[in-house]
């Protein structure tokens, strides 16, 4: 008996220090969440899920040995929501270590399935892990395995491809490559595109295969010219490509599979309609916009346009591509219109464009319009031209006033360009003339095309169409900056175009009596109209704000002092401090706050006022 006793006291002794076949383990939170999440795109192994079904099945051991055998089994049993799922992800893990692109578009012609069941079964709902991970397989199932250069080839009528289980025929009309007059192509896919130099990248989740394109050439009978003047030069277009696949599920027993390829723009759609239901489409925006500026000659020409005025080749003449759009002008959306600094270039806008492209409430409202121009230039000379450019490109888009929204606009300018923006909303009279000669204009001797940029340059009425104005680290009493040695010296090598210094040699000669300024030899310089004390500085200071036109500032301070009498590095807060507006809100920053996140959400808050201020408005 103590023998017996001894040997099942011996047996339970053993059982007591070996683990149960079945138990728990405490572990850290994150490590069971990272393997309930794992999936093939994460980790490069199969999720949770898709595992369930090969065990459930008896596939796995014959997965690890062959994994082309056990999807070939897969594919033969009932096709389940959650078997078809499967298929899906390990058709596509099969991809990764095949590079074959039949097994990839075989993972998003199942993930269709699977998301899209038709009258075969159930959606998925939203809160399934699953649904999320076929998406991202569908669209990177397409990205992988759709030759995305393809789209530009000229025989896609009935184009035929070979999926593992059988074929699929695509359909694809060229027509959707044309984007605003022109034909879109060099598809570039963003899931390729690692990007740089903006905060934050944003890519609205959805379905469809993200893609970067560029403009090749104006689309047949088209009026490309008239809007490629508008477009900026190298613009990249995001799009992405849809796969429609007709009764996929019911078709995948039979092996042959129909579909129609679509190529969507943002500013076309951002839901496709598939099942009856509006379903997002994928878009990568900011991709789109870091490629656009990619590259030193975008970044160069603006030291080039300081320097060197060049944009306006005839004094009277404005041309189309000051006012660039990044995306065709739609009807109804209210005109943002962002004009850039001294020395500065649309591309410093970067950080607040991406924030604004990628916020869909603001999408659906705004359209962004990038003003360029030669900031060397007089700043009166500028200002008329800035104006000329809006009133045409107004005129162009609604030539019989049927659009309230283009009646709306914001401008936003940064340092010049917000002494430009002044420029747009106040009414100067003669204050501006009476600075520079004792007669009437209408007294004073000058050619008809002489008379046309004087009158322009320096006599101001508020556009109708602007309601509003946001300046940004604007230089209103001047900037220090220019009192320095260095700027005199930067001012001196402006040249400025010969047309506008020849106006100024004949002004003089006729007028040498009756000018005010005979010292003048050359035009002023945007350098030397921003120094503290000028005179057109100074008048322009004195005039109020039209009536009926919001007025914000946003300036810029460096440091954590009293805001009061601090600095941006170019511009005092006293310089940019102005009474009686809507709102002024600090920002600390150094003078280029164009893209601080401070600026951005005000920028934002601002817009909101302004739609609601301007719901209903005829």
């Amino acid at each position: 008996m103590r023998v017996r006793l001894a040997a099942l006291a011996a047996l339970a002794g053993i059982a007591i220090a070996c683990a149960s076949p079945v138990g728990i383990r405490r572990v850290d939170g994150r490590e069971v969440h990272r393997t309930l999440t794992a999936n093939v795109l994460t980790t490069g192994e199969p999720s949770v899920p898709s595992r369930h079904v090969l065990q459930r099945l008896g596939l796995w051991e014959r997965f690890v040995r062959d994994p082309a055998g056990a999807l070939l089994a897969l594919q033969i049993v009932e096709p389940t929501s959650g078997r078809i799922f499967a298929l899906a992800e390990l058709s596509f893990w099969l991809g990764e270590r095949s590079h074959d692109r039949a097994r990839y578009l075989a993972a998003a012609v199942y993930a269709w399935a699977f998301l899209f069941p038709g009258a075969a079964g159930e959606r998925p709902r939203a809160s399934d892990p699953r649904y999320r991970l076929a998406c991202d397989l569908y669209n990177r199932g397409l990205t992988e395995g759709l030759d995305i250069a393809a789209l530009e080839r000229a025989d896609w009528s009935g184009s035929r491809v070979s999926l593992p289980f059988g074929e699929l025929e695509i359909a694809f009309d060229r027509g959707e490559l044309e984007w605003s007059g022109w034909r879109l192509g060099r598809f570039l896919p963003a899931a390729y595109l690692e990007v740089r130099g903006l905060r934050n990248r944003y890519r609205q989740p959805g379905i469809g295969a993200p893609v970067v394109a560029s403009l090749v050439e104006p689309a047949p009978g088209s009026r490309a010219e008239a809007a490629r003047a508008h477009l900026p030069p190298n613009l990249k277009v995001p799009a992405t490509a849809l796969l429609r696949l007709d009764g996929a599920r019911d078709a995948l027993g039979s092996g042959a599979l129909s579909a129609r390829l679509e190529l969507v723009t943002p500013d076309e759609a951002r839901t496709a309609e598939i099942d009856g239901a509006a379903v997002p489409l994928e878009f990568e925006t900011s991709s789109a916009l870091a490629y656009t500026i990619e590259g030193p000659p975008i970044w160069l020409r603006e030291l080039q346009s300081f320097l060197y005025g060049g944009i306006v080749p005839r004094l009277t003449a404005v041309p189309k591509d000051q006012v660039l759009f990044l995306t065709p002008h739609r009807p109804g959306r209210v005109p943002v219109v962002l004009v850039h600094g001294t020395a500065g270039s649309t591309v410093r806008w970067a950080e607040l464009v991406n924030e604004l492209q990628s916020d869909r409430w603001i999408a659906d409202r705004y359209q962004i319009w990038l003003y360029r121009y030669d900031s060397g230039n007089p700043i009166g000379f500028s200002a008329g031209v800035f104006r000329q450019a809006l009133e045409e490109t107004v005129r162009e888009l609604d030539p019989e006033a049927n659009d309230p929204a283009l009646q709306q606009m914001v401008v936003i300018g940064h340092s010049q360009g917000g002494l430009l923006a002044k420029l747009a909303v106040v009414d100067s009279g003669d204050r501006f003339w009476r600075g520079v000669s004792r007669k009437t204009f209408a007294e004073t001797k000058l050619e008809a095309e002489e008379r046309e940029v004087l009158e322009r340059s320096l006599f101001f009425r508020p556009l109708p169409f602007v309601k509003r104005v946001v300046f940004v680290a604007t230089p209103h009493r001047g900037s220090y900056l220019t009192l320095q040695r260095l700027a005199r010296r930067v001012a001196g090598l402006v040249e400025l175009p010969n047309a506008l210094t020849q106006l100024t040699v004949d002004l003089v000669a006729r007028n040498r009596d009756d000018l005010l300024l005979r010292e003048l030899d050359r035009p002023a310089t945007a350098i030397d109209n921003m120094t503290p004390g000028n005179p057109f500085l100074k008048t322009l200071l004195a005039l109020d704000v039209a009536p009926g036109v919001a007025a914000h500032s946003i300036i810029a301070v460096r440091g954590a002092g009293r805001a009061e009498d601090g600095a941006d590095g170019v511009v005092r807060y006293e310089s940019a401090y102005l009474d009686g507006i809507d709102s002024t809100l600090v920002v600390r920053s150094a003078h280029s706050c164009q893209g601080h996140p401070a600026t951005i959400e005000e920028v934002r808050r601002i817009l909101a006022e302004h739609a609601a201020a301007s719901a209903g408005v005829e």
